[in-house]
């Protein structure tokens, strides 16, 4: 070795093995995780109340409001609310949103995990609620019309054709919403969160060296977002060899 990488060794040592520090970046990692999967799974449920409730106001609009009802003006009042909801978080900085959240909305909860579960699980919830809409919207009126034939009613034509074709036709976009997830979530030490960026920042400030811990950080989250792109690909190739 020469004296270059004698240096880097003995600054990695000092700054990362030193006092076990590496485990905070190891926790700041499962911190990060857990954040972006809670709020995957609360954006896919978000996304398929909101884009259940629009594309049913959308597509039945017509003749619900033809045949009068109440049914008409509780479907137009949810669709409304939904259309507050996507024109609100998709207008504002997520930044914002987890600050109001942690601060304003949860600031009785202690847990910065749960807090950055809640906040990004509403943020995401938004653009998965538009992807989900765009593929139930791409699914042929044909197959809306083949479910009325055979004595399905619009529920149980969602269920057992539209929504199976729409999950197909979307996947490799929810896919690419996880990974945007993943990488936004970076911003959760604005709320005092411990996840992998803080954890780096943390260790970078007590050492005084930022290049080594926020390296660390920028090659793990590369390494994960790299590994999830490869997964997207593959699953492409596979939905497009089914299509043939």
């Amino acid at each position: 070795m020469n004296t270059f990488t004698l240096s880097i060794v003995e600054d990695f040592k000092r700054i990362i093995i030193e006092d076990n520090r590496y485990l905070k970046l190891i926790d700041g990692f499962f911190n990060t995780l857990k954040i972006t999967f809670g709020a995957l799974v609360i954006g896919v449920v978000i996304g398929i109340i909101v884009a259940a409730v629009r594309t049913s106001f959308d597509k039945n609009r017509e003749s619900m409001k033809l045949h009068g009802g109440v049914g008409y003006y509780i479907l137009g009042f949810f669709n409304f609310i939904c259309k507050i909801y996507l024109t609100i978080i998709r207008g504002t900085p997520v930044v914002v949103q987890l600050m109001i959240i942690y601060f304003v909305i949860l600031q009785s909860v202690t847990n910065g995990v749960i807090v950055g579960i809640v906040a990004f699980g509403i943020n995401s919830g938004a653009y998965v609620a538009e992807i989900f809409r765009a593929g139930i919207m791409s699914v042929d009126e044909g197959q809306f019309e083949a479910g009325r034939s055979l004595g399905f009613n619009y529920l149980q034509t969602m269920k057992s054709i539209v929504i199976p074709q729409m999950f197909k036709a979307v996947l490799p976009t929810l896919l690419n919403e996880f990974i945007a997830l993943l990488k936004e979530t970076s911003v959760a030490g604005y709320v005092g969160v411990m996840d992998l960026t803080k954890s780096g920042n943390v260790i970078a400030g007590r050492t005084f060296n930022y290049v080594i811990p926020l390296a660390i950080v920028a090659l793990v989250y590369l390494a994960v977002v790299m590994l999830l792109t490869s997964i997207v690909g593959k699953i492409e190739r596979r939905l497009r060899k089914s299509d043939r």
